[in-house]
């Protein structure tokens, strides 16, 4: 009975995700030709929206810890990657517009696509490698100059809650190229929307920000490292229940 009320729920959030993106696509459509920040903030209400719809719908809450830790700076978000709850609620939850750093496919996507690219987010092609990267410093100096701060996920893909991806240095290579600082972030989104799944479990997701990383001193080896070693410890204190085995 409690998997079908879930399944129910998660049926009809995912129904209206498919109506709102279409109708907040023409939506965006029709502001692109305001300035930045406001065609920014109208799409972002879309990602509010959704949240609420979590909230309401399938329960799912959340908390945010360390919010203090925002730097008034150019900065570079290198976040736990668990969920598509995450890539929701961080766009409009940040002091400054985010950037992402995505695959070029998900501009093929209709209407959500359409609309990611009405913004100055940095769509890449993976195939090209070092060229790749070179698009990134290019885009991302012009970005974080103009006041958006950007953000990657440095496991590259959703990781299963308790579990630890390999945490590559494409987002701290970025900060040492453009001397911008990096914000971590621990959370466990996972534990609400996991991955692949269709059905959303309600509770509360923990999103907890770090201090600030210098890039001063560092190598984007080292830095990676203090990166990995603070979001894998905080997950620890978010969700000790997955990490009790080990």
């Amino acid at each position: 009975m409690r998997h079908s009320f879930l399944f129910l729920r998660s049926l009809l959030f995912t129904a209206i995700m498919v109506v709102s993106t279409i109708v907040w696509a023409c939506v965006c459509f029709l502001v692109a030709p305001l300035p930045y920040n406001k065609r920014f903030y109208v799409t972002a209400r879309w990602n509010v929206f959704m949240i609420w719809c979590l909230k309401v719908i399938c329960g799912i809450r959340y908390e945010i810890k360390g919010a203090e830790n925002f730097p008034d700076a150019p900065a570079i978000v290198l976040s736990k990657h668990q969920s598509a709850w995450e890539t929701i609620f961080l766009l409009p939850n940040m002091p400054r517009p985010l950037v992402f750093v995505f695959k070029k496919e998900i501009l093929y996507i209709p209407f959500f696509g359409w609309a990611m690219a009405l913004l100055r987010m940095i769509p890449i092609d993976r195939k090209q490698g070092k060229h790749a990267f070179k698009h990134v410093v290019r885009h991302g100096k012009r970005r974080l100059a103009d006041g958006q701060w950007i953000i990657m996920f440095p496991e590259g893909t959703r990781i299963p809650v308790g579990q630890k991806g390999k945490y590559k240095s494409g987002g701290t290579r970025l900060a040492i190229d453009t001397g911008a600082v990096v914000v971590p972030i621990a959370h466990n989104s996972g534990e609400c929307w996991p991955k692949n799944s269709f059905i959303k479990r309600p509770g509360l997701i923990t999103v907890s920000i770090g201090k600030p990383i210098s890039p001063e001193g560092q190598t984007p080896d080292s830095m990676m490292q203090q990166v990995e070693n603070w979001i894998e410890s905080e997950m620890h204190v978010i969700s000790p229940h997955a990490y009790s085995a080990g």
